[in-house]
């Protein structure tokens, strides 16, 4: 599916060593979740981590009696403290169902009520607050609309949560992960029949390329 296999493997690679963006980390957390398409390879990158961590050498810690002071004095409410947000549950103390687990901390667990601004007709968007220097948010694309043509300056990670839809790198379905970065032009056209809703993190801008999408671009900032 995806041209950029470097990027992908890099990124999978970041997201098995936890050195990648909150938001980046939760989307392919949310990928894994919906799709067996990359697990495999996850799971075979945190084994080899686990490996090497068993071969490396023990050093000595400066002061371990406070390190380990510090880690049994610590509430255990407190280890989610960075988090954008509290998971949310329903009466029964479960997550609800249509989000993804690792999502619902920056969505929520519905995707009904919320704050959608149009961007251009058939395209609605649900901006999230900026988390490590990256933005994210929700996109719903009427079903056959196209969104304007565009690259980057820096990467975009697309996961489909509902719906789907095809760029000159493939098809993308719930569940896919789409990876673009600034070698990627692409004009994104969701699929007939049902509309597209993605989780988009954004590291850089997006430019809008075509006739269009520059005429729109004031109104998408």
């Amino acid at each position: 599916m995806e041209k950029n296999v470097t990027g992908m493997d890099e990124l999978l690679a970041g997201y098995a060593a936890g050195t990648l963006s909150y938001p980046a980390q939760a989307l392919v957390g949310a990928h894994l979740e919906l799709s067996s398409q990359n697990r495999g390879y996850v799971s075979s990158l945190e084994t080899l981590a686990g490996a090497g961590l068993e071969s490396c050498e023990p050093v000595a810690m400066s002061d371990r009696e406070m390190a380990l002071s510090a880690i049994f004095d610590t509430d255990g409410a407190d280890l989610n403290d960075n988090l954008p947000g509290a998971l949310s549950t329903n009466a029964l103390g479960t997550r609800a169902p249509g989000v993804p687990g690792s999502l619902q901390a920056i969505v929520g667990d519905t995707l009904e009520n919320l704050p959608w601004k149009t961007l251009l007709p058939g395209v609605k968007e649900c901006k999230f607050d900026e988390i490590d220097g990256c933005n994210s948010s929700l996109l719903w694309v009427r079903a056959g609309r196209a969104m304007p043509s565009h690259t980057h300056h820096g990467t975009e990670l697309t996961l489909v949560l509902k719906g789907g839809f095809r760029d000159d790198d493939g098809h993308y379905v719930a569940g896919d992960l789409a990876y673009a970065d600034g070698d990627v032009d692409h004009k994104p056209v969701a699929d007939e029949g049902e509309d597209c809703i993605c989780f988009a993190v954004t590291a850089g801008r997006l430019q809008l390329t075509g006739p269009v999408g520059r005429w729109f671009a004031p109104f998408m900032r």
